[in-house]
């Protein structure tokens, strides 16, 4: 059987000589501490069998700059036949990992679980984030169409035709007035020298008086008529062929929508809305 004395201090002579601890070692091995320890020692029955001590003997021997093979061949007979007890106990030897190796499991295990909980963090906001999206859409869509809503409602309130809105104590106009005095006086001079047309409300100063619309629709349109006093006497959103007559007495404010397709008539003469029509909506007064 091969002398396997020596093989220890000789390890130990050359990591001091190189100046090397014996944890460096370790840490560049991968072999625990005291493994090592045990090696320098000699005291092989603390090694996990003769392939591992072998592995360990060639390992040190090249880190220190030795030839591993005659220092391997020292220590092959005392592993040469092992029995079964010391089959056992090999096997019973935990796995030698290093100080370093644990604490970078432990060091991974820590930054796996942060990302877990960064994961299940950032997938838990989207959840919430989609389950309030209906919400917060439907509560824009409340803010923005309630006056949509109220013209909607407003036609099932009134019927299609609405009587005329007269003040009290005021005599009805007859189907065809002429227009009052001071109103012929200013329009029949004008209508001898230039061909008929339609006359504007604000070309023409109407006496005070009652006045009688006649407001006729072309297409679906939006009326709404205030007398000198700030009363609603229409206000609707009227359907393809309505007509509305009012009798007033002046000045009258007047709303129309879709203008292009509404014809009014002021004391039977025609008005021109296409001066007062902005985005399709006419805004004016007749005096």
């Amino acid at each position: 059987m091969t002398d396997a004395s020596g093989i220890g201090v000789e390890l130990r002579t050359a990591r001091e000589a190189l100046g090397l601890g014996l944890g460096q070692v370790a840490q560049q091995l991968k072999f625990a501490p005291r493994q090592l320890e045990a090696l320098e020692e000699e005291r092989f029955d603390q090694l996990p069998g003769g392939t591992f001590a072998r592995g360990m003997v060639r390992s040190y021997a090249r880190l220190l700059k030795l030839d591993p093979e005659p220092l391997v061949s020292r220590i092959s007979g005392r592993f040469d036949a092992p029995e079964v007890g010391q089959l056992a106990a090999r096997y019973s030897q935990p796995v030698p990992f290093s100080d370093s190796a644990r604490r970078s499991t432990m060091i991974y295990l820590g930054l796996s679980l942060g990302v877990l909980v960064l994961v299940g963090g950032v997938a838990y906001e989207w959840h919430q984030a989609v389950r309030r999206a209906p919400q917060q859409q439907a509560a824009r869509a409340e803010r923005k169409a309630p006056q949509a809503r109220e013209a909607a409602r407003q036609p099932a309130r009134e019927p299609t035709r609405v009587a005329a809105v007269q003040e009290p104590k005021t005599v009805e106009a007859p189907a065809r007035q002429d227009p009052p005095p001071a109103i012929k006086a200013i329009a029949e001079p004008k209508a001898a020298a230039t061909k008929p047309e339609a006359v504007k409300p604000a070309e023409t100063k109407f006496a005070s008086g009652v006045h009688r619309l006649v407001i006729s629709c072309d297409e679906e349109a939006w009326i709404e008529v205030k007398d000198a006093n700030e009363r609603m006497l229409v206000s609707s959103l009227n359907p393809k062929g309505a007509e509305r007559v009012v009798q007033a007495r002046g000045p009258l404010s007047i709303v129309i929508g879709n203008a292009q397709h509404v014809r009014v008539l002021h004391n039977d003469r025609p008005v021109d809305l296409q001066p007062y029509t902005k985005l399709a909506t006419a805004r004016l007064t007749l005096p």
